[in-house]
């Protein structure tokens, strides 16, 4: 099922990341160490200040300039330095691999789910986690019906539950999410 995406509040935000792949998967790559909502929000930003998200024209870009891109208030991630240099490995890597084409990781060769999180995870900045939670992400809110997605996901692929950002559909949902993801750091502080 594929409907629109509401992760961040904006609703141009949220209609880009609705559209477009490649902001999809940088708002996913963004997706750490600050509030979902600004990892998310993140694209936007880049694709008012670049004209427009394009792989290609992003991995050719001066890294300096890219740098002081993501730096403008307001800034498009905490880290403005460390995470422009991913954003430019992801698109670099993209172009290298897919033509540039964000979507090709899940729709070229008809993959099943396994290879579609193996692609996921050899993306730079995409480890295990974050590459199993955008793959849920796509099965559950962006119509990707490739076989065994749902077991190749993980727990975050599970049906009723409200763990990530691939489980939000609104502001209770939110809120779920949120108490999830707190009750699990709680538990593991506690054993740790």
């Amino acid at each position: 099922m594929t409907h629109d995406l509401h992760l961040t509040g904006d609703d141009e935000a949220d209609a880009l990341l609705s559209a477009d792949p490649l902001a999809l998967l940088i708002g996913m790559l963004l997706d750490q160490q600050v509030a979902m909502e600004t990892a998310f929000a993140g694209p936007k930003k880049l694709a008012d200040r670049l004209g427009g998200l394009d792989a290609g024209s992003i991995a050719a870009m001066d890294p300096d300039a890219l740098v002081e891109v993501m730096r403008q208030t307001p800034a498009v991630h905490r880290y403005p330095g460390s995470m422009a240099a991913r954003v430019q490995g992801l698109c670099a890597a993209l172009v290298e691999q897919y033509d540039g084409d964000a979507a090709a990781l899940w729709t070229r060769g008809d993959p099943d789910g396994p290879e579609v999180l193996r692609r996921l995870r050899a993306l730079p900045g995409f480890g295990e986690q974050k590459a199993r939670i955008f793959l849920a992400l796509l099965g559950k809110q962006r119509g990707l019906q490739a076989d065994g997605w749902r077991e190749a996901a993980g727990p975050y692929g599970e049906d009723g539950v409200h763990r990530s950002v691939a489980d939000i559909v609104d502001g209770e949902s939110l809120a779920r999410v949120r108490a999830s993801k707190k009750a699990a750091k709680a538990a593991a502080k506690k054993k740790g």
